[in-house]
């Protein structure tokens, strides 16, 4: 099954060194899970103030700047994985750097028919 790993985290709780230090060990994470067939995807998202939030009311788009919640915490990457189960899915996302300074949300993905593969 796939999941998608979402790292949260204050875009302050990191110095850039730290920061650096974190896309190595995820490097490096993304690099044991790929040996082990679970490797699908993952990437830093971009500062917070980079962010667009896109909205369509009454066939209307809504485009402003910005995330859609005002929130502490920001999505600052993500895995997408493969995982036999939730608890497989928690033993890799206890591994990600980022949750041992923000948290780590699992979800599993939904799949659906008629979609591209990969």
């Amino acid at each position: 099954m796939k999941y998608l790993l979402l790292i949260y985290m204050d875009e302050a709780a990191m110095s850039e060194a730290e920061r650096e230090h974190c896309y190595g060990e995820s490097a490096q994470l993304a690099q044991k899970l790929h040996t082990k067939g679970q490797f699908l995807a993952t990437a830093p998202l971009h500062p917070v103030a980079t962010a667009t939030s896109v909205q369509v009311r009454d066939g209307k788009s809504m485009v402003t700047d910005g995330p859609f919640a005002e929130t502490r915490e920001q999505l600052g990457g993500f895995f997408l994985i493969n995982a036999q189960n939730l608890d497989e899915a928690i033993v890799i996302a206890a591994q990600i750097p980022g949750a041992r300074v923000g948290t780590v949300e699992i979800r599993p993905v939904l799949e659906v028919a008629g979609l591209p593969e990969s």
